[in-house]
């Protein structure tokens, strides 16, 4: 069934990186700001993290990969899926919401994936 046909159902949105969150908010640059300076203060990029430290690692490593344990306790405040639901064929969203792709550790080529479940009916 294309897209189009959806009339009701549930879009869901995921980011395929764990250094990437979806979410939903106002798109407002002040309030991007406002994020951008929570997520630096809860946790900072100069903060002392265990998975910079490649010597102690035991899975995942890749040479010369840059230290971003900071970008990873960021993720796990914002998740990484947002469902959305679709009525009358529309996604529903607020006045003010958008639905954003949260860069962590970039900039860099990222990958989302999208699950549209719904009745054509």
């Amino acid at each position: 069934m294309a897209a189009s046909a959806i009339l009701s159902g549930l879009l869901n949105v995921q980011s395929l990186h764990t250094t990437a969150a979806i979410v939903v908010n106002e798109h407002d640059p002040l309030l991007l700001t406002d994020m951008a300076g929570l997520l630096e203060r809860l946790a900072p990029v100069d903060a002392v993290y265990r998975h910079d430290n490649i010597t102690l690692r035991t899975a995942n490593c890749v040479l010369g990969e840059p230290p971003n344990g900071h970008s990873h306790c960021r993720a796990l405040l914002l998740g990484p899926t947002a469902t959305l639901n679709i009525v009358d064929g529309k996604l529903q969203l607020g006045r003010w919401q958008r639905v954003f792709l949260v860069e962590l550790d970039g900039p860099r080529a990222r990958d989302v994936s999208l699950l549209l479940l719904g009745d054509g009916r």
